[in-house]
């Protein structure tokens, strides 16, 4: 052996033994920092922090690292709305949907010890207890990914030797319970990537708009940069260290033996573009009322009995304080349980409606102190063939942080005369009465009158329906009983009745509280669907975190009218739109019925209509009830269902309603007998409030 050879042997040794002579020297600062800590009076406050290590980690399971995970919601085609997340976007991935380049990218940057230590890298924690010996409080890092994640999961971000300690004992357990893997897996969905992601599906998602299985390898090793200081590297206002991060990282990679060369190359050269795609299309409608359905849906799941009917104001409150309370809960479970809600909702036939809403509505530009207009309108949509809520308008389009009110079922409104056929005239049939059955319009005493002060005497029920008499309808709901006509109601679910509400006014709409455009759009449905009632919703499926049908909706149907009563109600309503007051507004392509409604002053106009295929209910009006000379239900809301509806209808074949029994002799009979010459509609309109306690009953339509 040559002199020279000896020499570089010599060397060699002499490095190996001082790098052993370092370690044994790190080793003991090691145990010397923690053993004046120890037993410098702090003996019982690291015991205690041990055993709360250990229970921490005895008491958690694999759902403990994702008990908050973002729900997603989806349309009737599969589209997703929106996220529905409580303070973090999480989205779970279990080991094997992670990407093999994600993880080693992070463990390369990160931990490149992961695989072998036990949950403490020595090295790193002597400068960190060094640093904090120097400085009095931790200034350095020193954490192991098993550490990091025990400080995300476990802990907070004080800097505080006490923290420290706490955080490397936990480390020690979770590294004892959970296999290397888990503890990956773990740590990638729930460690923080900026702006508000939290796990690396969440930040794929937001920042390149698609799955993580989707990157590039630049791409992942970009997002793999950004945890370790979330705003050093946040993409979006330190694009250029976010991109040296990724440098630093595919090098590591690439020294480390994970990619080759030119893998390496070609990711460091790839342009980075974070996803510039427009904003998803908000539809606050459609999010507060899938929303509101889902928590529904959870408590039904729960065992929750919903009732609308009470025995006393204390049976009210006292259900009304369970339902807060169990809504609550499910809520908060909708916003971290990581659900995949699957709607009824069509987003063709939500925009149709809500374009309809604004066009007709876009003259009236005044707004109240919040810029929100003050003229306002709600509309539902009903598949008659499922029960199904189709599309919901809350209210008309504009820019506004946060959700407006969802009037569809969050606001109660005076009905006006659009809860004839509900209470008086569909009840009426199934006691005996027919379209041709004659019936009085005369004067009532303490009752309402007509606007021109005339009265036509006999007219057949039909031409009353037709016509919306107002006399017509108190006398037949004086006559059942206003008991009898608001029972149909609570068959139905309305949920804001009270029993001031049955008594005669509640003929033209006079209701303590009022009802919603949904109540009233499954009201009518019901009567398209031969009387059977059916509860609204938009849901049709939820599934767990984990792809488990957890409620599935079950359609109940309940009789709440005879059969062939409500075809009847059909038959004559479909002559509302005909000859009488929404006279125009027939649909071309398919037969169709409706109603209209308006109440006092021209305060709330309503119209509510259906066919074969589809229910529509449109209410307008103010939110803080004022007058809009020229409402009617015919007016706007007709005008905004006609629009809806004849654009919805035009690819769909001709369906005729179903004919009640009874309909060759009597369904074609003429009601236009010598007592309804003139425009009997301007006589209906009643200028006085006869109701008593503030409840004015409804004025009736005018074209």
């Amino acid at each position: 052996m040559s002199h020279k050879e000896k020499k570089k042997r010599k060397k060699k040794y002499r490095g190996f033994w001082l790098f052993v002579k370092l370690q044994i020297v790190l080793v003991l600062l090691v145990i010397g920092g923690l053993a004046y800590y120890y037993f410098g009076g702090y003996a019982s406050q690291v015991s205690a922090m041990h055993e709360e290590a250990v229970r921490f980690v005895k008491e958690s399971t694999k759902d403990t690292f994702r008990a908050e995970q973002t729900s997603q919601v989806y349309d009737v085609n599969g589209t997703r709305i929106m996220s529905l997340r409580g303070t973090k976007d999480v989205s779970y991935l279990t080991s094997d949907e992670i990407p093999e380049e994600v993880k080693e990218a992070m463990v390369s940057i990160e931990d490149k010890k992961f695989y072998s230590h036990g949950g403490i890298d020595f090295k790193a924690i002597i400068r960190a207890v060094w640093a904090m010996v120097r400085n009095g409080e931790v200034t350095q890092g020193g954490s192991t990914i098993t550490q990091q994640l025990a400080r995300t999961i476990f802990l907070n971000n004080d800097r505080t030797w006490q923290r420290k300690m706490e955080e490397i004992f936990i480390a020690t357990e979770l590294e004892k319970k959970y296999t290397k893997d888990e503890i990956l897996e773990f740590y990638l969905n729930n460690i923080y990537f900026g702006n508000g992601y939290y796990g690396i599906q969440a930040a794929s998602r937001g920042y390149f708009d698609t799955d993580v299985s989707f990157l590039s390898l630049s791409q992942m090793a970009y997002l793999c940069a950004i945890p370790n200081n979330p705003t050093m590297y946040n993409p979006y206002k330190n694009p250029d260290n976010t991109l040296g991060r990724r440098d630093r990282i595919l090098k590591n990679m690439y020294e480390d033996g994970k990619i080759s060369r030119r893998e390496y190359k070609d990711a460091r050269q790839e342009t980075i573009v974070l996803s510039t795609a427009e904003p998803t299309k908000r539809y606050d409608a459609v999010e507060t009322y899938a929303c509101y359905c889902a928590t529904r849906a959870l408590m039904e799941q729960q065992g929750f009995e919903f009732r609308t009917d009470f025995s006393s104001e204390e049976d009210r409150k006292t259900y009304e304080d369970a339902y807060q309370e169990q809504y609550k809960t499910c809520e908060q479970s909708l916003y971290t349980g990581g659900y995949r809600i699957y709607t009824s909702i069509d987003l063709n036939m939500e925009e149709q409606l809500q374009n309809a809403v604004d066009e007709k509505l876009q003259d009236f530009t005044d707004v109240n102190e919040e810029g929100i207009y003050t003229l306002q309108s709600a509309a539902v949509c009903i598949d008659n063939e499922t029960g199904f809520v189709k599309a919901i308008v809350g209210g008309r389009s504009q820019e506004y942080d946060g959700h407006m009110l969802n009037r569809a079922y969050q606001s109660y409104r005076q009905p006006g005369s659009a809860i004839k056929p509900l209470i008086v005239y569909t009840p009426a049939l199934e006691r005996g009465y027919t379209p041709d059955t004659v019936v009085e319009d005369a004067p009532i005493e303490d009752g309402p009158e007509n606007a021109s002060g005339r009265y036509l005497g006999s007219v057949t029920l039909r031409y009353a329906v037709e016509n919306s008499i107002n006399t017509v309808a108190w006398n037949l709901l004086e006559e059942m009983t206003p008991v009898t006509g608001i029972s149909y109601l609570k068959e139905m679910n309305f949920a804001k009745l009270s029993p001031e509400d049955e008594r005669p006014a509640a003929s033209l709409g006079g209701f303590t509280n009022g009802v919603s455009p949904v109540e009233m759009a499954a009201a009518y449905a019901t009567i398209e669907n031969d009387g059977k009632y059916r509860e609204p919703t938009c849901i049709v499926e939820i599934q767990d975190a984990d792809g488990n049908a957890i409620y599935q909706k079950i359609v109940d149907e309940k009789q709440v009218y005879k059969t062939n009563a409500a075809r009847w109600m059909t038959n004559i309503l479909e002559g509302v739109l005909t000859q009488g007051t929404a006279k125009g507004l027939a649909l071309s392509e398919t037969a169709s019925a409706a109603k209209t409604g308006t109440t006092n002053s021209n305060k709330d106009g309503w119209f509510v209509g259906y066919t074969k295929y589809y229910t529509t209910s449109v209410w307008v009006g103010y939110d803080i009830p004022a007058e809009l000379p020229g409402l009617t239900g015919a007016s706007y809301p007709g005008e905004i269902w006609y629009d809806y509806m004849e654009n919805l209808h035009k690819e769909l074949p001709y369906a005729d309603f179903v004919a009640p029994l009874g309909t060759g002799n009597d369904a074609d009979a003429e009601s236009d007998t010598d007592v309804t010459e003139g425009n009997a509609a301007e006589n209906d309109t009643v200028e006085n409030d006869t109701t008593g306690d503030n409840i004015a009953p409804a004025e009736e339509e005018r074209r």
